[in-house]
């Protein structure tokens, strides 16, 4: 597919002052569903967002990849997921800002969708940038980035212990899940669990924390950064290097299950190590009983691991993802009776027998930047 990373239309349409609606919401929020689900599951989430802050943003929950599609692959689920956004950006000339709310594996699917719709900043030449401000950090198809946020996703993939935390922490279940899971999932089986190979490639979430062909995941311009001379240290290339889809929005946020989420493990879609896994306490909040802990997790430096042969597949994701900052979110539903379904329940899936996670989106709502 062609580079969709378009958006100079919209510089057009501003020039002739039809960019804006009179008075009408200007933010679009894009849902995204989890493997083998629909439109459906983010109907209680896509209302309160409506209901709380239906002068401010319109929401579109994604249609292109339900039910059998989500088993094509995140990199073609991603594809579609891209068009659809452009088709609704088409629809509204007037939008000016774009949030992305993803769940379980379409956080993956998102991720990729906006490398492929990224518009990086302008530059005053081939070879010199223009300043490093928050102002200069490229679009989304021509909108502002604002919002990136993810529910129970596996951002380091389902491979590895714990990762799926139903395989029971078992070894050899672990290391036979790989081989068959394409069976039962697909493509987006052998993405999840790191074992695609296309024509010779890395997995693709390994390609989806680096830059790979035409898409910016994460790096921008690091090629010509090498050779600038305007790079006098390591902070200013990696501050720019991040110039790319997930830089470009203005917050990034993982809200993970602490436990009892048999589908996706805490490790994975908080984006920590083990040794980072946080101690956490029960809630003492009214409004919010199931967020047991939050932080934020500043942009770090890549270290030497990053760039070696001795970096396991995990570690290399790991450092790829926080080269941005991310806010952190845990929440636990262990006192609860449908404990069992925390990554449904975390998402409020069916409004009547999982809504003891509405805290979980009402906090998203709140802390939601407009």
């Amino acid at each position: 597919m062609g580079d969709l990373g378009g958006g100079d239309w919209r510089e057009a349409v501003a020039e002739k002052g039809l960019a804006e609606a009179d008075g009408g919401p200007d933010h679009l929020v894009i849902m995204v569903h989890g493997i083998v689900g629909s439109t459906a599951d983010w109907k209680f989430g896509a209302e309160q967002f409506g209901k709380l802050l239906s002068d401010k943003v319109i929401v579109h929950c994604s249609n292109r990849n339900m039910h059998k599609l989500t088993l094509d692959g995140v990199d073609v689920m991603g594809e579609r997921l891209a068009q659809e956004v452009i088709e609704e950006i088409n629809r509204r000339p007037y939008i000016k800002k774009i949030s992305f709310v993803a769940h379980s594996v379409g956080g993956l699917v998102a991720r990729y969708a906006i490398g492929r719709l990224y518009k990086p900043p302008k530059r005053t030449s081939e070879n010199t940038p223009q300043t490093l401000d928050d102002n200069n950090i490229g679009t989304i198809h021509g909108l502002e980035a604002v919002n990136f946020i993810t529910v129970a996703s596996p951002h380091l993939g389902s491979r590895g212990n714990k990762q799926v935390p139903f395989l029971f922490g078992v070894t050899a279940i672990e290391n036979f899940a790989c081989y068959i899971i394409h069976l039962i999932f697909g493509r987006t089986g052998k993405h999840l669990f790191l074992t695609d190979n296309d024509d010779g490639k890395p997995p693709l979430l390994q390609r989806m924390v680096d830059n790979w062909g035409d898409l910016q995941f994460m790096y921008a311009y690091l090629r010509q950064l090498v050779s600038c001379a305007w790079v006098v240290n390591a902070y200013s290339l990696l501050m720019y290097c991040c110039r790319s889809a997930l830089q470009a929005f203005r917050r990034r946020v993982a809200y993970s299950n602490v436990g009892h989420d048999h589908i996706v493990g805490w490790r994975t879609s908080s984006i920590r190590k083990d040794s980072e896994l946080p101690k956490w306490v029960d809630s003492t909040n009214k409004i919010y009983p199931h967020i047991v802990y939050e932080e934020l997790s500043k942009a770090e430096a890549p270290d030497q691991c990053a760039d070696t042969d001795n970096c396991t597949l995990e570690e290399h994701l790991l450092q790829g993802l926080k080269r941005v900052s991310w806010e952190k979110v845990d929440v636990s539903f262990h006192n609860s009776k449908v404990r069992s379904a925390a990554h449904s329940v975390i998402q409020v899936k069916d409004p009547v027998m999982h809504s003891e996670g509405a805290d979980v989106i009402q906090h998203m709502i709140d802390q939601f930047i407009l």
